[in-house]
């Protein structure tokens, strides 16, 4: 490869150097932050038969060149005036792209999307808990009622439904603190303590703190005069997500200054600490009186300005439970029960279905099978009155479905205004709902109803034509939640096809561990086949050995991946871990060099599986042959998916071609 030539080409194809805000690499891709992407001629890239593909994922635009290039090909791009910045630079300008709307959007996708099979899980089982125990669904009795034999059953359920809501804030924390680069298991650990029952259940809090009648009084801890609530925070998304952020830049803060066993000891102390005080001092409280406030101000507007009232709360409301204030509407709609009957609740209905209308439409329209599985099971969920899927993961990651819902929401809110439509009791915000309208005010439950189908069609038809326009390109599609566009190279990891062959050769396991088919690792360059064919492993043991006897070619500086030639010619690259280039050889220990020489069952590194875990890497390791295509006639799997290996073991059979044999 003349790799200045590479640079120069893939310079070009960018847009220029000056169309780089910044440059990097890691052992197998470019990494690049570019200022316009729609001045990147991707075609072009992909065509080079000296590249194996590209595509964009967290702002980087990434360009897959191969082990010991890519370091050359970077080299060319710096000396040609391209800015250089190291991974951690690189991220945290990629991070800024965008608008600070669409950056918080992002964010929010990436926290949630890893969530929403237990979101979507919790939602179906609240439905059918709603189903078995609320009354006038079927009949002036509850179904347990009717049958008692199935009391014992639905108590089941609904501990079961209840889990994910309420213990929201112990999964988000996990998850908002790894996106946010700490240790996510000290966000769980923070997100626990806010709902620890020690505290008052969250869902309580407003209605004591507004002294309603049956409620415990809200219990204070004195610290050094200051009075602080001891609230916890039950179904809340917002709040755990700011101390996620607190707390990732304490751990930072920390890891930067204590080094060594200082560090392991007290980061993880002084982190929970500090936040843990920060939290119940600066969060919480805030949060709660704002709750309050908006209650007030959304009764005074609703009852002053009708129709408009409706109108602005319905279309503001998904926003509001984004911060988890409407935590705070409880106590509100007790006093409005009392005097005629509450908006809230049918407020909330018709936001949640225009959330399930939007998400039906692009379940419809898209044609990434991702988002399709995650809207189509999301909607459902929706209607019954669970949000969280269909509003974090696919709305709110595709923005314009987002948009679609909430101006829906305002319109059938504005609708139910205007027909005078009252709840009297709590109940399922959505097609559930029913039974909680006031049947004498206003339209009644047959106004709710229609309300609710003008609402979601309202939402599911534009949602469906703008999907539309999207998918046969005549309007620009976001991307795709928490996945990465996909590789365009031609290749398939599994097997290559045979061609003329030669001597076959096995290729031993590079790790002691759990076989994971080369499509099923979560990195599209790898998965997709463009650096080679191979196989991974899932180790249960921190060490990565020599998988046949060759020389070490790529020794990467940070530990993670190695290349080696093979007596017989074959390139092969292991890459222990996805992303593990982000912790810049920590918990890694190399045990060769770039030019040693190696037999097979060599100790090439070791590393610490339970700190990369905890750091938030998955592990598992592809092995591929970078030079397949030209060094192989074909490549077949030893191994089945899942099963047990050793390095004693073998994970794949090569023929090389006839006359390819270096």
């Amino acid at each position: 490869m003349d790799h200045k030539s590479v640079a120069q080409r893939v310079l070009k194809d960018v847009g220029g150097v000056g169309n780089i805000l910044a440059a990097a690499h890691c052992a197998t891709r470019l990494r690049l932050v570019l200022k316009n992407q729609d001045k990147v001629d991707q075609a072009a890239i992909d065509n080079d038969e000296d590249l194996k593909g590209s595509f964009l994922n967290a702002g980087q635009f990434q360009i897959i060149v191969g082990p010991g290039d890519v370091n050359e090909v970077h080299k060319h791009l710096i000396a040609a005036g391209a800015p250089e910045a190291s991974k951690d630079d690189l991220k945290s300008i990629a991070a800024k792209q965008g608008n600070i709307v669409s950056r918080f959007i992002k964010t929010i996708a990436d926290i949630f999307v890893p969530l929403i099979p237990v979101l979507v899980g919790g939602g179906m089982l609240m439905a059918l808990n709603s189903l078995l125990t609320s009354k006038g669904i079927f009949g002036p009795q509850a179904v347990i009622e009717l049958f008692p034999e199935w009391a014992d059953f639905a108590d089941i359920v609904n501990l079961l439904s209840a889990a994910p809501f309420a213990f929201l804030p112990v999964l988000v924390g996990f998850s908002a603190t790894k996106v946010f680069g700490g240790n996510p298991y000290l966000g769980l650990t923070m997100g626990a303590a806010m709902v620890s029952p020690a505290l008052m259940n969250g869902y309580n809090v407003a209605a004591s703190l507004a002294g309603a009648e049956g409620t415990d009084p809200m219990k204070y801890w004195n610290l050094f005069g200051l009075q602080v609530q001891q609230a916890g925070y039950q179904g809340t998304v917002l709040p755990i997500m700011l101390v996620a952020f607190i707390l990732s830049h304490v751990e930072k803060f920390f890891h930067k200054v204590l080094k060594g066993t200082i560090d392991f000891i007290f980061t993880p102390t002084l982190t929970i600490l500090i936040t843990g005080f920060l939290t119940f001092l600066l969060v919480g409280p805030p949060m709660f009186q704002l709750g309050t406030w908006l209650g007030e101000s959304i009764n005074w507007l609703y009852t002053v300005a009708g129709p408009l009232g409706g109108l602005i709360f319905g279309t503001f409301y998904a926003f509001i439970v984004m911060t988890g204030m409407h935590q705070a509407f409880p106590p509100i709609e007790m006093s409005l029960w009392a005097t005629g009957g509450s908006f809230i609740f049918v407020v909330a209905s018709m936001s949640n279905v225009a959330q399930g209308g939007a998400a039906a439409g692009v379940a419809l329209t898209t044609k990434n099978k991702k988002i399709k599985g995650i809207a189509s099971a999301a909607a459902p969920s929706a209607f019954l009155g669970i949000t969280e899927p269909a509003m974090f993961g696919v709305n709110l990651a595709l923005r314009w479905p987002f948009y679609i819902a909430i101006v829906s929401a305002g319109i059938g809110s504005m609708v139910t205004s205007i027909l005078g439509i009252k709840a009297g009791k709590l109940g399922a915000a959505g097609y559930l709902g029913f039974p909680s309208i006031e049947a004498t005010v206003g339209a009644g439950i047959p106004g709710f109803l229609g309300c609710l189908v003008l609402t979601t069609v309202i939402a599911f038809v534009a949602s469906f034509i703008w999907g539309k326009k999207v998918e046969a390109g005549n309007t620009e599609e976001a991307e795709a939640p928490a996945t990465a566009a996909p590789v365009t190279a031609a290749a398939a990891p599994a097997t290559a096809v045979a061609a003329e062959a030669g001597e076959s050769v096995e290729i031993g396991s590079h790790m002691v561990g759990s076989v994971v088919l080369l499509a099923d690792v979560k990195d599209p360059t790898f998965s997709s086949g463009a650096l080679g064919a191979g196989t991974a492993v899932e180790p249960t043991e921190g060490k990565l050995y020599a998988p046949a006897d060759g020389k070490i070619t790529v020794a990467f500086p940070t530990g993670h991946a190695y290349g080696l030639r093979t007596e017989d010619g074959l390139d092969l690259l292991m890459h222990i871990g996805m992303d593990t280039v982000e912790l810049d050889g920590k918990h890694f220990e190399p045990k060769v060099a770039k030019g040693d020489t190696v037999k097979r069952g060599d100790v090439i590194a070791e590393f610490d599986i339970p700190a990369i875990k905890a750091a938030g890497y998955p592990l598992a390791t592809p092995m591929v042959i970078t030079n397949s295509k030209k060094a192989a006639a074909s490549v077949e799997d030893v191994q089945a998916s899942g099963a047990s290996v050793t390095n004693a073991d073998s994970l794949l059979k090569v023929a090389l071609k006839a006359k390819a044999n270096a």
